[in-house]
C-alpha cells in the first residue's frame, strides 16, 4: 500500500501538466476527457465483487495495481484525444478493481491474524497510504520545480513502476487466506444486496460521511483566500497538517475509540465532529485576521479527529456486516459511497459557494448531522454488526488491552 500510494501521490500534481505538455489538447478538453474515463468505469466494481468472492481478493488487488502501472506507462504514448482517453481509461479501471477489492484483502487479512481487529489493520493501512501519498507529492513537487518534459516522463515513469512493483509484492510475498465459498444460489450477490435495507442505508450514509471527508481539501483554499481575505500561502500548510495527523495518529485515536464505543457509535460521533468542524468553519468569517490562521489550525485538527474516527470504523463495519461468502460483493458495493460523494462534492461546493460563502457549512453540516441520527438508528439492525458490537463490549470489559 506505500508503493501503490508513493505512485499515486507521485502522479496527481503533476496529472493535468503532463497531459498539456504531450498534446494540443486545451485544459477543458482534458478535463472533459478524464470524467469521461472516470464515468466509463463506474460500472467495474460491479463486476469486480463478484470476481472477489469467487478468486479471493489478493490477484485481484494486484491486477488492479498492474493495470495501472499498465496506464501510467501509456500515458507515455499519448498524443491526441483518442491515446488520452485509453490510457486514462485503463488506468481508472485499474483504480476502481483495486479500490473495490483491497478492504476485503485487508479484512481477510484481519481475520486470518486471529485478533478480531480489523479497525486497527484499517487504521495503520491508511498511515500508510497517507505517507506514501504525502512522500510521493513532496517528490514531484521538488522535482516539477525544473519543468522540464523529461521530468514529467520520469515522474510518470516512476509511477507506472510503482504500481507494478505493488503488484508483484501483493502477488508473491502478501499470503493467501481462506476464501470461504458463496451461499446458495439467491442468497448472495447483488441481489440479496439489493434486498438488505440495512446495508443499503450504510452505504447512503456513508456516502454523506464521504462527502464530508471531500469537503476539506475541495474548500478549504477557496475559503481561506476569497471567502475570507486569508493569506495565499495559508492553505498549503494546513492542508499538509491534516496529511500529517492522519498518517501518524490514525492508530492511536482508534485504540481510544474501540475501547469506549461500537464502531455504528464511533461514526456517529464522527458525524458530530464534523458538524462542529462546519460550524466552527463558519465562525472563522467573525475572527480577526492576524488570528485567522491559529484558528483554522484548531479547525483543521477537528476535521482530521471526525476523519481518523471514522475511517477505521466505517471500513470494519461494512467488512462484518457482508454475509459470510459475499464480503467482496458488499465491499465493492460499499466502495460506490466514495464513488458518489467524488462526483457530487465538486458540483454542491461550487454551486452553494457561488450563492453564498456559508451555505456550503451549513449545508454540510446539516447533512453530518442527519448522518449521525442514521448511524444511531442502524447500531442494531444490522445482525453481524450487532453481534460484533456484543463481542467488542465483553472483549472491552475483560481484556482492554487485547485488542493491541
Amino acid at each position: 500500500m506505500a508503493v501503490d500510494a508513493l505512485g499515486t501521490g507521485m502522479y496527481l500534481p503533476l496529472s493535468l501538466l503532463f497531459f498539456l505538455q504531450a498534446t494540443d489538447l486545451s485544459l477543458a478538453t482534458i478535463g472533459g476527457l478524464v470524467s469521461l474515463a472516470n464515468v466509463l468505469s463506474l460500472p467495474v466494481p460491479l463486476a469486480v465483487g463478484q470476481l472477489v468472492d469467487r478468486l479471493g481478493p489478493r490477484l485481484v488487488v494486484a491486477s488492479g495495481q498492474a493495470l495501472q502501472g499498465l496506464g501510467f506507462l501509456l500515458y507515455l504514448t499519448v498524443s491526441g484525444a483518442g491515446s488520452l482517453l485509453a490510457a486514462v481509461l485503463v488506468t481508472t479501471v485499474g483504480l476502481r478493481v483495486y479500490w473495490s477489492s483491497v478492504f476485503t484483502l485487508i479484512a481477510d487479512q484481519a481475520d486470518a491474524a486471529g485478533l478480531g481487529a480489523k479497525d486497527h489493520w484499517f487504521a495503520r493501512t491508511g498511515m500508510i497510504r497517507e505517507a506514501g501519498a504525502g512522500g510521493g507529492a513532496l517528490l514531484a513537487g521538488g522535482l516539477l520545480a525544473w519543468e522540464s518534459a523529461q521530468v514529467y516522463n520520469g515522474l510518470i515513469l516512476g509511477s507506472g513502476v510503482a504500481f507494478l512493483v505493488a503488484a508483484a509484492v501483493v502477488a508473491v510475498v502478501v499470503p493467501s487466506t481462506p476464501h470461504m465459498l458463496p451461499p446458495p444460489k439467491g442468497h448472495s450477490g447483488y441481489r440479496a444486496l439489493l434486498r438488505d435495507r440495512a446495508y443499503l442505508t450504510l452505504i447512503a450514509t456513508c456516502t454523506i460521511f464521504s462527502l464530508c471527508s471531500s469537503f476539506l481539501a475541495l474548500s478549504l483554499p477557496v475559503y481561506l483566500v476569497q471567502g475570507l481575505d486569508g493569506p495565499d500561502w495559508a492553505p498549503g500548510p494546513l492542508l499538509a497538517l491534516n496529511t500529517v495527523l492522519l498518517a501518524t495518529c490514525s492508530a492511536a485515536v482508534t485504540r481510544f475509540v474501540r475501547r469506549r464505543w461500537g464502531r455504528a457509535r464511533a461514526m456517529a460521533w464522527a458525524g458530530g465532529l464534523w458538524a462542529i468542524w462546519c460550524a466552527a468553519s463558519a465562525a472563522a468569517s467573525l475572527i480577526p485576521s492576524v488570528a485567522l490562521v491559529p484558528y483554522l489550525v484548531v479547525v483543521v485538527v477537528c476535521f482530521s479527529l471526525a476523519e481518523m474516527t471514522y475511517g477505521p470504523a466505517a471500513n470494519a463495519l461494512a467488512a462484518d456486516a457482508a454475509p459470510d461468502g459475499s464480503r467482496g460483493t458488499y465491499m465493492a458495493a460499499f466502495q460506490y459511497s466514495f464513488a458518489f460523494s467524488s462526483i457530487v462534492a465538486p458540483s454542491m461546493f461550487g454551486l452553494l459557494f457561488s450563492q453564498g460563502r456559508l451555505l456550503p457549512w451549513l449545508a454540510v453540516g446539516l447533512l453530518a448531522m442527519l448522518g449521525a441520527v442514521l448511524m444511531l438508528r442502524l447500531e442494531h439492525r444490522l445482525p453481524q454488526a450487532r453481534q460484533t458490537l456484543e463481542h467488542e463490549t465483553k472483549t472491552r470489559n475483560a481484556m482492554p488491552e487485547a485488542a493491541d
